[in-house]
């Protein structure tokens, strides 16, 4: 396909309603029907949609021609940017599967991603390359391509350097739908993190029905101040591009900058975690911006207290809508707050086509309105757990029918209308500013120190990051520990979304008869100093 400015217009809004397409179609197209459109500003670059599908046509060029397989990773570890967007699409384009890498992961960690990705190319910024060189861990041999502009004395070109020439486009791809679209890697210290598999069908269906979720609307403007590496950013950012909008790219979140960029690019859309919303309510400066353009705020990833939903419907312009799933899928909730004012106490209901039921500690299905733990299905589910299918056979549940359904790692209950209730947590997991940390990451970096015998962690509420990892050590010798200096040194072993806050040390920990830490007791006894 062309991206001549001349070709007749295509008409993508019906090419979306198909069951299934594809990207490469939808990028060509909108560089097709509005070449001058912004499509990506990181506020360096500012690339129309022409621009954008030329550039992306060249960068998957390149990779066909050293020899991207069908469905092999492209690892992208950098900050977000205009270029960063481009590799990520340009993957996919490609035939590829684009793997994105958390910033904030440890070296070990970020090696044992790209190890069990096997992916062909790293696309990286000078900083990250840098901090892995002085970290003398090992890199998997691939080819390594700079995100960002500089000297070229390590070897490396820098993308635009790199990319096949002008006018390049890449062969078509016969693409299925089960192939793989991208990869979203869980962090962790142990083993290897898991690597969450999105097949093409699954992404599809996320672009596809955009306009009943709010996306897609004409003019549309999406500011995204998350990381790229993360679903929350991802299922937003490829329903902007799939009806052709503008992505405002924000590299790190700071109140101030978000505010003036949605002010100066009169931005339609957004999505933030909990975190974010809390720290824009606190802001002295808030009501000084402009926000009238806002017509749609998403929020996700974390717990969102009634109290602040309030706040923020009473405070910013547009809907609010929380949405309530997983990088995994599972059901997909979705709560419009400013319709629902009674509702603030519940994430919604399914929404899509997903379904959720609770299932008691044996496993069965329990009557609506019974509290147990949450699984759900619909379209956008995970196709498994890269190299390790016996973790996705763990976060599955069967029906009667042998339908596979996904376990949300949650307690709850559905109410008679349908609308969901969040009762706690299922597994110890602890979200900080808007990420995923398992406590059993901390608990064996800390029990890897010679001084403890015995370690749990568990989160505690925090104004800045929503929660917040405190632990508890036993010393092996009964003495009196330095811990400000063991938490330091276990935090430098750590991903920077991951480190421990505070540590306490206990003669024992509290234990049940069969051995289980009684986490409950911990909380208890943090209530208990504070009061």
């Amino acid at each position: 396909m062309t991206s001549s400015s001349s070709a007749a217009p295509l008409d993508t809004i019906a090419y979306l309603k198909q069951p299934f397409g594809q990207l490469a179609w939808l990028i060509n197209a909108h560089g097709v029907n509005q070449p001058g459109r912004i499509a990506l500003d990181d506020g360096e670059e500012r690339l129309t949609w022409a621009e954008t599908a030329a550039l992306v046509n060249r960068i998957a060029a390149q990779l066909q021609a050293e020899g991207l397989a069908k469905g092999q990773a492209v690892s992208i570890l950098g900050t977000t940017s205009a270029r960063y967007a481009l590799v990520y699409l340009a993957a996919i384009v490609a035939g590829g599967c684009a793997a994105p890498l958390t910033t904030s992961a440890a070296p070990n960690q970020l090696v044992a991603m790209m190890s069990d990705s096997d992916a062909s190319h790293l696309f990286i910024d000078r900083k990250k390359h840098a901090e892995l060189a002085e970290s003398g861990i090992s890199v998997p041999p691939m080819k390594h391509v700079f995100l960002d502009e500089g000297d070229e004395l390590s070897g490396a070109p820098s993308l635009f350097a790199w990319m096949a020439t002008e006018g390049a486009t890449p062969k078509d791809i016969a693409t299925a739908p089960s192939d793989p679209y991208n990869i979203i890697y869980s962090s962790g210290t142990t083993g290897t993190p898991k690597g969450i598999v999105h097949s093409r069908q699954m992404r599809w269906n996320q672009m596809a029905v955009g306009e009943e979720s709010g996306l897609g609307l004409p003019g549309q403007v999406t500011l995204l101040s998350t990381p790229m590496y993360s679903n929350t950013t991802l299922g937003i950012f490829v329903a902007t591009v799939a009806y052709g909008g503008t992505a405002v790219l924000m590299p790190k979140f700071d109140c101030a900058g978000w505010l003036a960029l949605v002010q100066q690019h009169k931005v339609s859309h957004t999505i933030l975690v909990p975190i974010q919303y809390q720290r824009l309510m606190d802001f002295p400066q808030f009501d000084d911006y402009d926000l009238s353009s806002l017509a749609l705020k998403y929020c996700t990833s974390a717990p969102f207290s009634a109290q602040l939903k309030a706040e923020v419907v009473r405070r910013m312009p547009g809907a609010l809508i929380e949405i309530y799933s997983m990088t995994e899928g599972g059901v997909v909730c979705l709560l419009r707050a400013d319709s629902h004012p009674d509702k603030l106490h519940t994430v919604g209901i399914p929404w899509g086509g997903s379904e959720v039921i609770t299932i008691d500690e044996q496993l069965n299905r329990l009557p609506p309105g019974e509290i147990g733990e949450l699984v759900g299905r619909s379209t956008t589910m995970m196709s498994g757990y890269q190299n390790q299918p016996e973790k996705t056979e763990e976060a599955s549940w069967y029906d009667e029918n042998g339908d596979r359904w996904q376990r949300m790692g949650d307690i709850g209950r559905v109410d008679e209308e349908g609308f969901v209730t969040l009762l706690g947590r299922a597994k110890d997991m602890i979200i900080s500013g808007g990420f995923n940390v398992y406590p059993r990451d901390l608990e064996d970096a800390l029990l890897s120190q010679p001084e403890v015998v015995d370690a749990a962690v568990i989160g505690v509420p925090s104004e800045r990051w929503g929660e917040t990892p405190v632990g508890f050590v036993v010393a092996s010798d009964g003495k009196e520990l330095d811990l400000q200096a063991l938490c330091e040194r276990v935090n430098e072993r750590l991903g920077k979304t991951q480190r421990i806050s505070a540590l306490k040390q206990l003669d024992e920990l509290p234990r049940s008869h069969i051995g289980k830490i009684l986490k409950t007791k911990l909380r208890a006894m943090l209530d208990l100093a504070v009061g």
